[in-house]
């Protein structure tokens, strides 16, 4: 069985989103499952740079609600899923697209834990997951060449096939993440409990037999 994650990594519904999936594939007992992650971003004409975290939360929650309320709901979802969100420590709201092409550059079998490692950077520990030093230094610790990742990530490698993941996410109707599709044809969008993707899991188990 397949199932596709469109995520962006500035997206704390999507760290929630990915922790949950975790949950419900350690509960699963059906066939394999394969997880395939694809770019999405909230935000794709944030400058390289980033903006001041606080400021541009401001703006987007257009002043109706305090930060505390905005970052309340993902605060007690995380610790339902095990995850920590320190909102306190971000200074920089990224351009996250370098962020997705670290992803993309990783091998297989390193791909999910350099996710983790990219959103606990950002969602924990503050760190500016735009910035290229920050995302070589998530490299070295899970185990990747770090001057191979360098230059790749300056020389721009896997920036076409990533914009064209997104793309692809667009025209086939993502409009919000975190988005699942599973054994394309199911799909659901949202930081859904385990038990929910257990149902939609076990309805595409059943398609799958009865074809």
């Amino acid at each position: 069985m397949r199932i596709d994650l469109f995520h962006d990594t500035a997206c704390p519904w999507c760290r929630i989103g990915k922790a949950y999936l975790k949950q419900t594939l350690e509960q699963w007992d059906g066939e394999s499952i394969e997880v395939y992650y694809h770019t999405f971003f909230l935000n794709p004409n944030i400058p390289d740079e980033g903006y001041s975290f606080r400021e541009y939360m401001q703006a987007k929650g257009g002043g109706r609600v305090s930060l505390e309320q905005w970052f309340d709901a993902p605060r007690r979802m995380g610790e339902q899923a095990g995850i920590i969100f320190n909102f306190e420590k971000i200074d920089r709201a990224p351009n996250t697209l370098l962020s997705h092409q670290l992803i993309a550059l990783a091998p297989p079998d390193k791909q999910e834990v350099v996710i983790d490692a990219v959103y606990k950077a950002y969602f924990q520990d503050g760190l500016d997951i735009g910035d290229l030093d920050v995302l070589v230094g998530i490299a070295k610790d899970n185990g990747l060449d770090t001057a191979t990742i360098r230059q790749q990530l300056e020389q721009g490698e896997k920036r076409n096939e990533v914009l064209a993941d997104a793309r692809m996410g667009q025209q086939i109707g993502v409009t919000s993440v975190p988005f699942f599709i599973v054994n394309q044809k199911l799909a659901f969008s949202g930081a859904q409990a385990p038990e929910v993707i257990l149902d939609v899991m076990r309805q595409a188990q059943s398609e799958i037999e009865q074809a």
